[in-house]
């Protein structure tokens, strides 16, 4: 028997990482606020749960797919209308993966407050988006106890490619790190196509001649061809990317370092967001960098 599979959040990611549990022959109970967002995965072999109390009853692994530390928190911790909680109802012995990207002292904590009822922790949040999350080809950094991350990897690798980056905390710095390349790199791979734009060159024809040089990356490649097409339905919403950004900055902050790119690049995904565009994917910065020309 294979271990059974508690799946909190099923959303943009959450959905097709189920889907590749479920193809795994992992026995999966799924929970989302939005129902609806789960239903289809009963025609997989998920059961769908009406609470996430619920669903964590009997489960071995408890993932959780949620949208920010204080998400995750009042998930696990916080009594719902039957008046349960989530930790209330995990077994000595189970494991929670958070897969959240959360601020670091949020999984240290978590993990903390498992540990006094047995339960193991790992915060092993993941890069790739939507297109990773289909494909099972997630970056998956993984922070806990090692013998811990190795009892979960069969159920983490039907997502992904597994790294165990350190202590409880360190999956959250290795996406922290991940976001701050990301989103700085989305502001690089923006401003050069307006200047080449504006320039008056093809954009695609010097995308396709930049691959494979130095100034090659996944952002070039595939945000780029989202910006030349201005196709910018969320794979990776900007309203999460300004999160990261926003977490990596105050912790440098607290660290006594000053990262002025990063400053930079918080700021324009702030404007972004508050001119009326957190919903779209986060390559839709270009936008907002090509009407900050128009203001001024």
């Amino acid at each position: 028997m294979k271990p059974r599979i508690a799946f909190l959040g099923t959303g943009i990611m959450g959905a097709p990482m189920c889907g590749h549990l479920l193809d795994a022959g992992y026995p999966l109970a799924a929970w989302n606020r939005s129902i609806d967002k789960a239903r289809h995965l009963a025609d997989s072999g998920a059961e769908i749960s009406g609470s996430a109390a619920t669903a964590v009853k009997g489960a071995d692994f408890i993932i959780v797919m949620l949208s920010s530390g204080p998400v995750v928190d009042s998930v696990l911790f916080e009594r719902d209308e039957t008046g349960q909680s989530v930790a209330d109802q995990l077994a000595e012995g189970a494991c929670v993966i958070v897969m959240s990207s959360i601020p670091v002292e949020t999984a240290k904590h978590q993990g903390l407050r498992l540990a006094g009822q047995g339960v193991a922790y790992i915060d092993a949040p993941v890069s790739g988006g939507e297109k990773g999350a289909v494909e099972a080809s997630l970056t998956i950094m993984a922070g806990g106890d090692k013998k811990d991350v190795e009892a979960a990897r069969g159920v983490i690798e039907s997502m992904g490619r597994l790294t165990h980056v350190g202590p409880t905390g360190s999956g959250q710095l290795a996406k922290l790190a991940n976001q701050t390349i990301v989103g700085i790199t989305i502001d690089a791979v923006s401003e050069a196509l307006l200047l080449v734009e504006a320039g008056g060159a093809d954009p695609a024809a010097v995308r396709e001649a930049l691959m494979g040089g130095f100034a090659d990356s996944t952002i070039l490649r595939q945000h780029g061809d989202r910006i030349i097409n201005r196709r910018f339905e969320p794979g990776a919403k900007a309203d999460i990317q300004l999160k990261d950004l926003r977490t990596s900055r105050e912790l440098a902050d607290s660290l006594g370092l000053d990262l002025p790119v990063l400053k930079v690049t918080e700021e324009l995904y702030r404007d972004m967001c508050s001119n009326g565009r957190s919903e779209l994917d986060h390559s839709a910065l270009y936008l907002e960098i090509a009407d900050r020309g128009k203001r001024t």
